[in-house]
């Protein structure tokens, strides 16, 4: 067979030879991945300002969610408290009810020695004496006085049964609200671990600069401030000096006081030092006053950031308010314009 069509022989390799080969095809396989691709894989680490910019959105979306877990926890309150006013109302007819039972007992008991109980007490004094009750007709066959006793007694237990059902709704209520609170309560605890992950990812000096943290030589700056214009009345002026007197306490989410504050914790503390009421959450405290421009803020006056109305400061002239930030920042006077403007309230 001529040389041109003979197949070419196969090397076969052994022993040694083939570990060799096999070693040299990983290393060069491992250095085209290490050329082509394996550095894509490597996480970079993300610069202060990128860091700054995440960790703010997060502290909004926890913000939201706080002032939601501020409502439901306010509403979960005024629901066990309707609770516990119904059970007691309801405890207090049933004490009525029996006195009323035993009034009616003792004239039984008369009328037994007398010669025999009418058929109709009878029924009334029986363990289900709403089954006598529905048949109003029988009420003809014993006396005026009995006949008034009974429909009190009648009236009693409607009402009894009223006030059990309005404790049953409210006691539906206040679990849908408990349930509410747990979630927000998840929603803002996770998105406060997530912005510590990256702030944790920096360095300290970078980590003062992604969240404005004053250094130490500038925290007396946090606690004095600037100066003020004058408030223009006693209400303003006392709620501003317990802010002042709050400058560098914590943020803590769902804190009112006295050592620590959310942002509508620290505006409702405040007010309330001077005689206010106002209500727990930022979206309901927008409506506790007059709306006011931005042109006619003045001292005492609580301005609101974001379109969902999450955030809020006591205002003290001079384009300056006292807020409590986000729980890398204490309480602090800041530049109103350091966030999106969303409305102005002057307190009644």
């Amino acid at each position: 067979m001529p040389a041109a069509h003979r197949k070419p022989r196969q090397r076969v390799l052994k022993g040694r030879t083939v570990r060799t080969a096999t070693t040299l095809a990983l290393a060069s396989a491992a250095s085209v991945t290490a050329l082509d691709g394996g550095a894509a894989h490597a996480e970079p680490d993300p610069t202060p300002a990128q860091v700054r910019t995440e960790v703010d959105r997060l502290y909004r979306e926890a913000e939201v969610a706080t002032e939601k877990y501020n409502g439901a926890k306010e509403e979960a309150r005024k629901a066990r408290e309707r609770v516990d006013a119904l059970r007691d109302e309801a405890s207090r007819r049933t004490d009525s009810l029996n006195a009323q039972r035993r009034r009616l007992g003792a004239v039984a008991a008369a009328q037994y020695r007398a010669g025999g109980v009418d058929p109709s007490v009878q029924l009334l004094l029986s363990s289900a004496p709403d089954r006598y009750l529905d048949q109003a007709s029988m009420a003809d066959r014993v006396g005026a006085r009995q006949a008034s006793a009974i429909a009190r007694v009648r009236k009693e237990l409607r009402g009894i049964d009223q006030v059990r059902d309005q404790a049953d709704g409210s006691l539906a209520v206040l679990r849908a609200r408990q349930a509410e609170l747990e979630k927000q309560k998840k929603t803002v605890t996770g998105k406060l671990a997530e912005a510590r992950r990256l702030l944790n990812r920096l360095t300290p000096a970078d980590r003062a600069r992604a969240t404005g943290e004053p250094g130490r030589a500038s925290r007396s700056a946090v606690r004095t401030g600037p100066g003020a214009a004058e408030a223009p009345d006693s209400r303003a002026a006392a709620a501003i000096a317990f802010a002042r007197g709050a400058l560098g306490s914590p943020y803590v989410w769902g804190a009112t006081g006295p050592d620590a504050f959310d942002c509508s914790g620290l505006t409702q503390a405040a007010y309330r030092a001077a005689g206010v009421s106002l209500p727990r959450t930022t979206y309901a405290q927008i409506d506790a006053g007059r709306r006011v421009s931005r042109s006619q803020l003045r001292p005492g006056d609580l301005v609101f950031f974001y379109s969902g109305i999450s955030h809020v400061g006591l205002y003290i002239g001079d384009g300056q308010m006292i807020h409590a930030p986000n729980p890398s920042a204490p309480v602090r006077i800041a530049p109103i314009d350091q966030m999106p403007f969303a409305g102005a309230t002057r307190v009644a």
